[in-house]
């Protein structure tokens, strides 16, 4: 195995007309940015045009559920592709910090903000006594909301515990919690769709955290085999998640969007459009996978894979957001 690929990082980082580090902030910063653009002006766009009414708050909602989102990749990711990097013969003992009890606190921060527009009947509160706190008990909905601000906020103490895999459990109340709020008892078929938005909610945060943490161990190992051995474990797992992610997917938008008005409610309605953006990044996030997995098993030099890996993470950060956004807008029309 060479060490091209790092030799010309260390000639990078040298060159005094060279700043890696610069750059990969701007690019965080960027990302960032759209992060908080994307759900907060993407509802006017997506509804414009098509008669639909945004409910209250729209904007907030949406941002709100991203960091909600964020909060569950990165550590079920931490805790996926930890593992995996804990059986790579020959591995070294340092690992990444762990960024869990971070975005326990964020997830804590944005499922406290949902549960208030829930207690305010699913309206924006404009002070603290317009949230009914103990009228939140009494619904299905403030139930809900109610069980990921108290999940968060165990995950955030197991993470900072001695036996931080126990985060598993919080946080997979949360990915319930979310299927239950996705799919109300009004629905037709509720235990089907919950059913479908759990495996589609696990594997998406899997497959975005479980790449991030990968990346980052990467980074904090160096050159050498035991990374390009951790990349091709996560490699072959990815492909099984990117099929399920799909696969539900689909699923879940034909039972809210009938095979016969698909081609017209994704243009046609805002629900269909965002379905639309998300698909297409998919699309995308699928191809630079494909891309790196090519680079994993036929480059001179494995690692070289990472570039792709790096553009696929920021990607996938990028279907998070747009995922918030979707869950904040009207439901497609069932005609």
């Amino acid at each position: 195995m060479t060490l091209t690929g790092r030799t010309s990082e260390v000639t990078d980082a040298h060159d005094p007309s060279r700043r890696p580090g610069t750059g990969r902030a701007v690019a965080v910063l960027g990302l960032a940015v759209l992060a908080v653009a994307i759900p907060s002006f993407g509802p006017s766009a997506a509804l414009h045009g098509t008669g639909e009414a945004a409910a209250p708050g729209t904007g907030g909602v949406a941002l709100l559920r991203t960091v909600l989102f964020a909060a569950l990749c990165v550590p079920l990711g931490e805790l996926f592709a930890g593992r995996r990097a804990r059986s790579v013969p020959g591995a070294p003992p340092s690992a990444p910090r762990s960024w869990a009890p971070c975005a326990a606190a964020a997830g804590f921060l944005a499922a406290l903000g949902l549960a208030s527009v829930v207690a305010t009947g699913n309206l924006v509160p404009h002070s603290l006594s317009e949230i009914d706190v103990g009228g939140l008990y009494a619904t299905r909905d403030g139930q809900v909301a109610l069980l990921e601000v108290n999940a968060f906020l165990i995950a955030g103490l197991c993470a900072r515990s001695g036996r931080p895999a126990l985060q598993l459990w919080p946080l997979s109340a949360v990915v319930v919690a979310e299927a239950l709020r996705a799919h109300p008892a009004t629905e037709h078929g509720p235990l089907v769709g919950a059913g479908l938005t759990v495996v589609h909610l696990t594997c998406a945060a899997l497959w975005a955290g479980g790449l991030l943490h990968v990346l980052r161990t990467l980074r904090r190992w160096g050159p050498g085999e035991p990374g390009a051995a951790l990349l091709g474990l996560y490699a072959r797992v990815a492909a099984w998640l990117l099929a399920a992610v799909s696969a539900t997917g689909v699923w879940s938008s034909l039972r809210r969007m009938p095979p016969g008005t698909v081609m017209d409610q994704l243009t046609d309605t805002a629900y269909g459009r965002t379905l639309l953006a998300k698909v297409l990044l998919v699309v995308v996030v699928a191809a630079l996978a494909l891309w790196a997995r090519t680079r994993l098993r036929r480059a001179s030099d494995p690692l070289t894979a990472c570039a792709p890996a790096r553009v696929e993470v920021v990607a996938l950060g990028l279907v998070v957001v747009v995922s918030g956004l979707l869950t904040a807008l009207p439901l497609p029309i069932r005609w």
